[in-house]
């Protein structure tokens, strides 16, 4: 029987271990974007639910999940859909609703570079707002963002996503209203936990308190999803005009800031 040579068995061994570390990195992000699979449900549920009261087939409503896969928009989507409107308009609409993922692509585009054309397309597709606080973190934490963990952490939450859509939409007459048992503060509960993670940055609560009132102020006139964006792009603003370096100036001397 023949051997293999040292150089050939060094290879193989590589190779194992990169599968290896490949499993674990993926099943790390999987156990990572769990507790959203979990927050979400109720909302891919009640998406499906109401995409069969507006007269979408329970297939219409799997596949508009499999694509758009937007809570906030397919929502927005469901309500322009039996108007009266231009298409162009359904369009528009919803592209403003999710301008958010258009800062997130930007900001995740310096942590995935490095990834081939294909990887980075399919990661961007996943791109929700938890996915992007968690890889954020994983970044600044100095880990390394790959592929696997990255797919991990968005698999799980796209493919119950899509099922559980079928789901509400097969058998939306047997579930009861999830805003009754209060399963819809789940994922607000995970979203301030998110939000609280980052409280250690230079000018979080500022931009946190700013991106709230003007969220409110905008529900209250322009009403839901569109608060979520208007309140974004105010925070984003903030930010944007006031940077670290010129808050550390315009801080009382002696004052620090932390980076």
């Amino acid at each position: 029987m023949s051997r293999l040579n040292p150089e050939s068995q060094m290879t193989a061994e590589a190779i194992e271990e990169n599968r290896s570390t490949t499993a674990s990195e993926f099943w790390a992000g999987v156990r990572v974007g769990f507790p959203v699979m979990v927050a979400s449900a109720p909302f891919a549920v009640l998406f499906g639910v109401i995409a069969v009261d507006n007269g979408f087939s329970v297939w219409e409503a799997v596949l508009m999940s499999a694509v758009v896969f937007a809570g906030a928009s397919q929502m927005v989507g469901l309500e322009l859909f039996g108007q009266n409107i231009a298409p162009w308009l359904v369009v528009v609409s919803i592209f403003a609703v999710n301008f958010r993922h258009v800062l997130y692509s930007a900001a995740m585009g310096r942590r995935v570079g490095h990834w081939p054309a294909l990887h980075q397309s399919l990661g961007f597709f996943l791109l929700t707002d938890p996915q992007y606080a968690e890889a954020e973190m994983k970044a600044e934490a100095g880990e390394k963002l790959t592929f696997a963990w990255y797919m991990g952490v968005g698999l799980i939450i796209y493919v119950p996503w899509v099922i559980e859509s079928g789901l509400g939409a097969y058998f939306g007459n047997l579930i009861p209203d999830p805003h009754a048992i209060g399963m819809d503060f789940l994922l607000p509960i995970y979203f301030l936990g998110l939000v609280m993670s980052f409280r250690k940055r230079a000018g979080w609560l500022p931009v946190v308190a700013i991106s709230a009132a003007v969220s409110i102020v905008a529900f209250n006139t322009v009403g839901s999803p569109w608060h979520v964006s208007i309140g974004a792009a105010a925070g984003v603003a903030y930010a944007a005009m006031f940077p670290p370096r010129v808050r550390e100036k315009l801080a009382p001397e002696g004052e620090v800031i932390e980076p």
